[in-house]
């Protein structure tokens, strides 16, 4: 299969897979097949194989009789067909109301995600990743997808993966409970926000990959004012075209830096675990305030700074 017409299927799947994780339904990574892909959905007791591939005039076909339970089959068939999507602007390929982008236009990319930002426990982590044409189809192909969306094994191993294919062209900024803190204290001391010092670690992140490679665009969640992160770029004699958008986990690039931060979070947590004696849970629930009480118990007031965001409200909860 050529490699735009793989690119066409890959970009079918990861929609699908998308759509049908949303509906609690279980499917596998895509296996190759003459003219195609197949891959296997279940849930509870129901369970099949669903094919894309192309026919032999060269237009997208989902075939789901392979699916043998009617109702199941009919529950897939509902959710694909009821949802129209299209992942970028250019040429696409419309398959039984599936619309995709076929990756003729695709353009090397950078993309940036953070990894921290609402767990109590632990650092804050920022990362970028440079991801060519070739890249982008490789990660695909590996079930690379936004890492909120991953169970944590998953992330570790696709995190080794994702080093090894883009080979080191990428970076990880880690900023320790401590560090962050004292950031924290610094920023709004000047009268700016929690959002400034994301901006500030993302500028850190994308700098350092420009170090590595050259690169024209980048894209990263919306969460502040972009300028803030070009004016940092363009003090060093940067520039790029940074593109900020809700979601932007949906871009292979995006995706695969929020797995390089979640797995760098979680090694960091781990080794916090392991300094204070406790397995440290992950968010700000009721149950990491109460892990929180224990541990100021024995070990007093000031671990906080050492091991959590001490701005979260959570902190209030804990000490009261």
């Amino acid at each position: 299969m050529i490699e735009n017409s793989a690119n066409v299927l890959i970009n079918i799947y990861n929609e699908i897979e998308r759509l049908l994780s949303n509906n609690t339904i279980q499917v596998s990574l895509p296996q190759d097949i003459p003219y195609g892909i197949q891959f296997n959905v279940s849930q509870f007791t129901n369970s099949g194989v669903l094919r894309i591939y192309l026919n032999k005039k060269g237009i997208v076909k989902i075939d789901f009789s392979q699916i043998n339970q009617e109702t199941f089959r009919q529950r897939i068939e509902n959710i694909i067909n009821e949802h129209q999507v299209k992942l970028d602007a250019g040429n696409s390929t419309k398959a039984n109301n599936v619309v995709i982008n076929s990756d003729l236009n695709y353009e090397p990319v950078i993309g940036i995600d953070e990894s921290g930002k609402g767990d109590y426990f632990g650092p804050l982590v920022t990362a970028a990743i440079y991801v060519s044409k070739k890249n982008k189809v490789l990660l695909d192909n590996k079930g690379v997808r936004d890492s909120k969306k991953l169970l944590d094994d998953k992330i570790i191993v696709l995190n080794e993966y994702i080093k090894d294919v883009c080979n080191n062209q990428y970076t990880v900024v880690e900023i320790s409970p401590e560090k962050y803190n004292q950031l924290y204290d610094t920023f709004t001391s000047e009268g700016k926000k929690l959002n400034t010092l994301l901006a500030w670690a993302h500028a850190k992140s994308l700098e350092k990959v420009l170090l590595k490679v050259e690169c024209n665009k980048a894209i990263s969640d919306q969460f502040a004012d972009e300028r803030f992160i070009l004016s940092k770029l363009q003090e060093r004699g940067k520039k790029i075209d940074l593109v900020q958008q809700h979601k932007a986990e949906i871009h292979t690039a995006v995706a695969a830096a929020s797995i390089l931060a979640r797995a760098r979070f979680l090694e960091k947590l781990k080794k916090l675990s392991d300094e204070v004696g406790f397995n440290l849970l992950k968010g700000a629930s009721s149950e990491v305030v109460s892990q929180a009480k224990k541990i100021v118990e024995i070990k007093g007031e000031d671990i906080l700074k050492r091991i959590a965001k001490v701005h979260f409200k959570t902190t209030k909860s804990v000490l009261s």
